[in-house]
């Protein structure tokens, strides 16, 4: 009989555990949001390097190979941060929670509640891990965690 092959299991937080692991997640979050606004910030330099102006569109030789030579240099470097974002999400995958929001921060921690499995779901911004959601209910359908929860 052959083994079988089991994949990683899924893990699943209590509130406690969830803010325990906040201040690690915190740091994670926070190098996410400012990445994710920077390689934005690229995407649209990038593009606007893309469509010249009209002005520019006159210009030729020196003043093109300078544009060129800018939005290589924007890409490559979207490019670097889009591979170091990679590594951030791999990096919270590894502790069981899921990205929802790279702009907003919003993380989310498996939980089984209830009989059923739910969200915590945290927020950049707040103190900790006080709301929990339905699977498909997603962060409109927060509700804050009961005292006796945490």
């Amino acid at each position: 009989m052959a083994a079988r092959k089991s994949g990683p299991t899924k893990k699943y937080f209590t509130p406690a555990q969830a803010n325990a692991m906040l201040p690690l997640v915190r740091r994670i979050v926070q190098d996410i949001t400012e990445l994710a606004s920077a390689l934005r910030e690229r995407q649209e330099r990038i593009a606007r390097a893309a469509r010249p102006t009209r002005r520019e569109a006159d210009e030729t030789g020196r003043e093109e190979l300078d544009r060129v030579e800018e939005t290589l240099q924007a890409e490559e470097e979207f490019e670097r941060g889009r591979e170091r974002m990679t590594g951030y999400v791999k990096e919270l995958r590894k502790l069981g929670v899921e990205l929802k929001d790279f702009f907003v921060g919003l993380i989310d921690f498996p939980c089984w509640m209830d009989g059923r499995e739910v969200y915590l779901c945290w927020r950049q911004g707040e103190p900790e891990v006080g709301h929990w959601h339905e699977v498909d209910a997603g962060f409109a359908g927060r509700q804050k965690l009961l005292q006796e929860a945490h």
